[in-house]
Parts: structure tokens; sequence; C-alpha cells
């Protein structure tokens, strides 16, 4: 229910399956937020570019919406609804996706926080240093808007960036318009290798020429929104490799595939717990206008571990 104080908004394709159901509350009292109410808005993956119209439109009209963050469909309301906001920020227009829908002095903003926020997930795993000590590399499975993001957050990285980054992708049109976001942000030829995949096969393939100490990272959506992973089970991960799945809920065949061959391999195996946590509170920070320290950052995430599943 919502009331005068208004309610955020929750722009997925499951939403109340997910734990910030759960969460949000409680992180509305310990930030002080004027609303303890979330409420979900579930569009199908394959929904119509007028959903998406309507949808943002319903939150700029509503006085009591005050903004969204916005999960699988964040490169699909970009293109089908972009031109209803008045601002938007560098990512949101290089990267073609908006995650995060606020609203200043009655203008609607929409934000990319990905690239931000995914670097901060990454860095909570990751040892200082670790590719200037290792000749680890990174393999992207998915060029979606998480992938997409991700590949710009390593690019950014100034003191402890990989040798390479592959990003794979099912279409090339996909592969064509993650090299055009790169163009435009600067990133230097050689740093991103483009693969085309079309098979299980492919994927293994791709995965088998990493060497060691290698972060390998399923950002399709594969395992949440779809059963399945980009990998079949016969698959090696590279010797001490971190496998990290963006996912934390849903058939999680990619991490479980991971967690069999840690011990044997030397895996550290990730969730996207960390990433649900940095993903949420940014969007929060930035839709009720609050500033968050490390200190408010850790008071969140230990809050948000007491209602995990």
């Amino acid at each position: 229910m919502t009331g005068p104080a208004g309610h955020m908004g929750f722009i997925g394709v499951s939403t109340a399956q997910s734990s910030i159901m759960k969460v949000f509350p409680l992180w509305a009292d310990v930030l002080g937020l004027p609303t303890r109410s979330l409420v979900g808005h579930d569009l199908p993956p394959g929904a119509q570019p007028s959903a998406y119209v309507e949808l943002v439109n319903q939150i700029k009209k509503d006085p009591n919406h005050r903004g969204a963050l916005v999960t699988t469909h964040k490169m699909k309301l970009y293109a089908a609804a972009s031109q209803l906001f008045e601002e938007l920020d560098t990512f949101a227009s290089a990267c073609n996706e908006i995650s995060s829908i606020s609203k200043r002095e009655g203008r609607l903003i929409g934000r990319a926080k990905d690239p931000l926020t995914v670097a901060m997930a990454l860095d909570d795993f990751l040892p200082p240093h670790h590719f200037g000590t290792t000749a680890g590399e990174v393999l992207i499975f998915g060029a979606g808007g998480s992938g997409t993001a991700l590949s710009w957050a390593l690019a950014d990285r100034q003191d402890d960036a990989p040798s390479r980054v592959t990003v794979t992708a099912r279409s090339q049109h996909t592969l064509d318009e993650l090299r055009r976001v790169h163009e435009i942000r600067g990133t230097p030829e050689g740093f991103l290798r483009y693969a085309l995949i079309s098979s299980l096969e492919d994927s293994d393939s791709v995965l088998a020429g990493l060497p060691e100490s290698s972060v390998v990272v399923n950002a399709t959506g594969l395992g949440k929104d779809f059963p399945g992973s980009p990998l079949s089970d016969s698959a090696l991960f590279p010797p001490h490799s971190y496998a990290w799945e963006f996912n934390y809920r849903g058939t999680l065949e990619f991490l479980h595939q991971a967690e069999q061959q840690k011990k044997a391999r030397g895996l550290k195996v990730v969730d996207g717990w960390r990433y649900f946590i940095h993903g949420w509170s940014q969007v929060i920070a930035d839709v009720f206008d609050v500033e968050l320290t490390q200190a408010i950052i850790d008071e969140l995430a230990d809050v948000a571990e007491t209602v995990r599943n």
C-alpha cells in the first residue's frame, strides 16, 4: 500500500521474488527515508516498446511515485522511452541503458549506475593489484546492460586493469553495439575482444583459452530470467580463477558448475549478492537524494544479510 509519503518502483520480470521486497523497509529505517513502500512493475522479457513508454509516463506523472530501479529492462527501456527524460547521464547516453529513474524539481532523470556498482562489487572480492600480479584476463558471457557496464568499469581501472577483456554475445548486432559504446568511451584498440558464439561448445572453447587466475563472469541472465548456463557441464574453468555469477537467486546453473570444480581447480566462486547490495543502495540514494558513506553501505549490507534467503 502506498500513502502520502509516496513509494519507489522496481521494474523487473519477477519482482515479488526479489529479496529487496524484505530488505527495502529495513533500509528505509536505516536511511530515514520518507517511505517504506516499494512497488514492483513486472514486464516480460519480450515486452513491447509501448509498455515501457506507458510505465515511464506513469512514473513521470504520478506525484507519489518517487522513482525506480530498473533491472532486466535497462536497455529496452532506454530504446523505447529515453525521449521522455529531461536529463540522462553520460553512462546512460553512451551505453543506451537506464537503471535509475529519479525526479528533481519536476524533471525526470535517467542514470546508468551499473558501471559504478559493478566496479564496487568487483573490488569487494578481488584482491588489490590482482591483474598486475597475475596474467589473469576477464571473460564476460553476455554483452547486455550488465556485461557492457562491467567492460566499461574494467576499462576505467587506473591502477590494475586486465591485459584483455573478452565479451561474448550470440548476436553480431549486440557486439557491434558494444564496440560503439567503447568507441565513445575511447577504449584503446585491443583491450576488448568481441566473441560471437552460437553454441555452448563455442563458449567452452573461449573459456579454455584463458590463462589461470582469470575472472569469468555470467552476465547473460541465464540461471535467473531463463534456466541454463552459458557453459556446458564439461567446460573447465582456468585454475585459481574467479567464477562470478551476477545473479543471487534463480536456478544458478553457472554458479553450481563452478562450485563443482571449486576444490579441484582452486576456484573462488562469487554470487551476485554484493552486486545486488551496491546496485540497490546506489539507486535508492539517487532516488531519495541521500549520501552513502562506506560505513552506511556496510550497515545496509549487514541489515540485508538478516533476510537473505
